[in-house]
């Protein structure tokens, strides 16, 4: 019998949320604040408590390059939906004309190419994800301040009111939809704040004192920084329709080297979906380690560059000893990082192993 007196604890979350959560800490690392925000409005949505008329959510993500901004975005998709392709990705550097919205709305009647022209959100764009369980929607403006004002205006109307009106009249329902929007405004400010306090390349003292979290004064310095650049750029109107301005803080070798962790896990799945006769096993000392961190990161991309390095320095090495059958099933390959050549070195430490149980370490 349920417990007709006592206390609530408002800071429980429910199972769907909290498995939200958990897989969004998996995939993003050092934006606890944006995880949280998202799961808020994930739990308010599934409670049936999200404002009516309106988007399930508007949301801003600022901050410099490569701190997982877009990569948020595709891991809630991820998550919810099971593919981050269920994301309706909208390149605004593509619209900075205001004749270019056509590509989004479609052409009015009469318009030559008005038939040829198919809106990029249309209805049919939106529910082509759905389930008989699943109804959500993602939307996602990358790099919004690139966009003309033209753009901007029409995101009003679906900020505010979840609704877009397309070039033949018909309306288009955004209010299962979670809208984000990316920039990088202010992002060169935040730069130039913490050269060199943070990325893997700052010096050997500032490392050995850095916790992996900035401090306090610092997070909410450049999280003023992101605000003031937005009210500079959009409008109050534009402004006063987003739910949640969220900037994300720039990375420290602590959260670098957890996303390392993960990218290579990453690739330890793509070995295991080979054919099973081409399966190995791949380990990288922590020298090769820090020479991926150090070639793959800086302050200005973050971790941006980490997958093309290791395509670069892993992937393509690795498939060229395949190629050249010097790489068989069940081997053991070894990778370090050897100063005077420059270069990453392989090595085969033994061979038959078993393939289903083929690691990246």
């Amino acid at each position: 019998m349920a417990q007709l007196n006592g206390y609530l604890d408002p800071l429980i979350m429910g199972n769907e949320a909290e498995q939200l959560q958990a897989s969004l800490r998996e995939k993003i690392v050092g934006q606890d604040d944006a995880i949280a925000q998202i799961v808020d409005i994930y739990q308010t949505y599934l409670a049936g408590m999200s404002s009516p008329g309106r988007p399930i959510g508007n949301l801003l993500f600022l901050g410099p390059t490569g701190t997982g901004k877009t990569r948020l975005v595709e891991a809630t998709a991820e998550s919810l939906a099971g593919d981050a392709a269920a994301v309706t990705k909208i390149d605004c550097a593509e619209f900075q004309h205001s004749h270019e919205i056509a590509k989004l709305i479609g052409s009015p009647p009469g318009y030559v190419g008005h038939r040829e022209t198919r809106p990029a959100l249309s209805q049919q764009v939106l529910n082509q994800h759905y389930t008989g369980k699943f109804n959500l929607s993602f939307v996602l403006f990358d790099e919004i301040e690139k966009a003309s004002d033209a753009l901007w205006n029409l995101l009003l109307g679906i900020l505010d009111k979840a609704t877009l009106t397309l070039g033949d009249n018909s309306k288009v329902n955004f209010s299962t939809t979670m809208i984000f929007m990316t920039s990088n405004l202010g992002a060169a400010e935040m730069e130039s704040l913490l050269r060199p306090k943070i990325g893997f390349a700052a010096s050997e003292m500032e490392r050995q004192s850095r916790t992996g979290r900035l401090e306090t004064g610092l997070a909410a310095r450049i999280s003023e920084i992101g605000a003031a650049a937005a009210r500079r750029k959009f409008t109050p109107e534009f402004m006063n329709r987003i739910d949640k301005l969220l900037v994300f803080r720039p990375l420290g070798e602590c959260e670098l080297r957890r996303i390392l962790e993960i990218e290579l896990q990453l690739l330890h799945r793509r070995i295991q979906k080979l054919d099973p006769e081409r399966i190995f096993v791949l380990s990288l000392t922590d020298g090769a380690k820090d020479q991926l961190l150090l070639e793959g990161t800086d302050v200005k991309y973050g971790a941006r560059m980490l997958k093309r390095t290791i395509e670069r320095m892993l992937v393509h090495p690795l498939c060229n000893l395949m190629a050249s059958k010097q790489l068989y099933a069940g081997d053991i390959v070894c990778v370090d990082y050897n100063r005077n050549m420059n270069s990453m070195v392989f090595v085969k430490e033994g061979t038959g192993f078993v393939a289903t149980s083929a690691a990246v370490s």
